[in-house]
C-alpha cells in the first residue's frame, strides 16, 4: 500500500500530514468558493469557517495561496480593508461571476463523486459482509 501502509506516513498516499495532501486541497477550493458566495471575508475568517467541512487545522498559508490562485484565475477579487481592523490592513475577498460559475460546476462534480462513493461503499459492504477476502 502506498503512503506508508495503514493510514500512516507523510506526503502522498493515505497520510494526513500537514496541509492534508492533494485531495484535501482540491476539496478546499469549492468550500472557499461556497464561503465567499455566502459573503466576503478575509483569509483568517475563512479559515475559521472550515471546521464544518472537516477542514480544521490547516496552515493559513494554504488558504492564502489558494485565494491568490483563485484571484489569478479571475474567480475572486480582493481589496484592502484598512478601516475595519485594529491591526494591519486585511485583504477582503469577494466571489466574482466567474467564481460562481466554477462553484456551480463544483456542485455538479461533487454530486457525481458522491454517487460514485455511495456505489463503492455499497459494493464494499456487500463484499465484506460475505467475508470475501481475495
Amino acid at each position: 500500500m502506498r503512503g506508508g501502509g495503514q493510514g500512516q506516513g507523510k506526503g502522498r498516499g493515505w497520510g494526513r500530514g500537514r496541509g492534508g495532501g492533494r485531495g484535501l486541497r482540491r476539496f478546499l477550493q469549492p468550500v472557499l468558493l461556497l464561503r465567499l458566495h455566502q459573503g466576503e471575508g478575509h483569509g483568517y475568517s475563512l479559515l475559521d469557517s472550515l471546521d464544518e467541512f472537516g477542514l480544521n487545522g490547516l496552515d493559513p498559508s494554504v488558504i492564502y495561496r489558494l485565494l491568490r490562485e483563485m484571484e489569478d484565475e479571475g474567480w475572486v477579487s480582493s481589496t484592502w480593508d484598512e478601516e475595519k481592523t485594529q491591526g494591519p490592513p486585511r485583504r477582503i475577498y469577494r466571489l466574482n461571476k466567474e467564481g460562481k460559475e466554477v462553484l456551480d460546476m463544483w456542485a455538479v462534480e461533487l454530486g457525481q463523486s458522491k454517487s460514485r462513493i455511495e456505489r463503492f461503499l455499497k459494493v464494499y459492504r456487500q463484499s465484506t459482509a460475505k467475508g470475501d477476502s481475495k
